[in-house]
């Protein structure tokens, strides 16, 4: 039997003679040299990928119309009452001397003192409407939120402007409140029918497709040709009331002839003295 020291060496030198057998150890390094016989890769192409930014609106691809239009925009952030308001006398200027050179009459500079009165004291009440309807009546269906709007535009909002309109029309040019009454009751119904031929689908297009900051002066171009309509229907007014008040007065008719005959007759008489 091999004594304990005998069989200890014979241990060791087994170690030994395995480790010589193991290759030795290769370290890697972290960066990769090129070869000679490295094979470089091929380029290919690369893969078209779709654009994911959106197309611009055509609104916003107008040129001069676009910078006008943002410039209206950012003074109507900045300071929307002003903005109203300015823009409400531009657009009741054009309006009323549209109708006054409809009309065939003279330029009546009062009338329009009266109608940019109208249209700045309903500036503001104007602008805080719409904005109501804008956070308001807003559903998951689009298309029950854009109709909501129209029916509450329609039924509120166009009857109390109308009455407005022709009301201060008639009193700031001193009918009385029978007169003014009367004159609501011969214009505001048949503006409200006409009305309802071109707002809707003016009020459904600005809430679908226009931002807030846009929607003023998009309206503001369709009002200048309704208030001259209102303007001109206004004048009609005017004009049958003026009629129906020469008719009511008994022998006025009369009265007016016998007067312009006096007159004719003292002009003749001072030419004929005169030659």
């Amino acid at each position: 039997m091999a004594s304990p020291t005998l069989r200890a060496a014979f241990r060791r030198h087994l170690d030994l003679l395995r480790l010589q057998r193991k290759p030795p150890r290769r370290f890697q390094s972290s960066q990769t040299g090129s070869s000679p016989n490295s094979k470089t890769a091929k380029t290919e192409d690369p893969i078209p990928v779709p654009s994911t930014v959106a197309p611009l609106p055509f609104w916003q691809r107008l040129g001069p119309l676009t910078r006008t239009a943002e410039a209206y925009a950012r003074a109507q952030r900045k300071r929307p009452y002003v903005t109203q308001v300015a823009s409400a006398l531009v657009i009741y200027l054009g309006a009323d001397i549209s109708a006054q050179r409809m009309s065939g009459k003279d330029y009546d500079i009062k009338r329009t003192a009266r109608s940019l009165a109208v249209g700045a004291f309903a500036a503001i009440p104007n602008y805080t409407w719409f904005m109501f309807l804008s956070h308001h009546f807003n559903y998951s269906s689009r298309i029950i939120s854009i109709g909501t709007k129209v029916l509450v535009n329609q039924i509120c909002f166009t009857p109390l402007f109308n009455t407005y309109f022709f009301g201060s029309q008639a009193l700031l040019s001193g009918d009385t409140l029978q007169e003014t009454w009367e004159r609501i009751t011969r214009t505001v119904p048949i503006s409200i029918i006409n009305s309802c031929k071109l707002w809707p689908a003016i009020t459904a297009f600005s809430f679908a497709f226009l931002p807030m900051e846009y929607r003023s002066i998009f309206t503001g171009f369709i009002a200048v040709g309704w208030q001259t309509y209102l303007s001109f229907l206004n004048r009609q007014a005017e004009l049958d009331e003026a009629k129906a008040n020469r008719i009511s007065i008994p022998g006025q008719e009369e009265k007016t002839a016998i007067e312009e005959g006096t007159a004719i007759s003292v002009r003749d008489a001072k030419r004929r003295i005169a030659a």
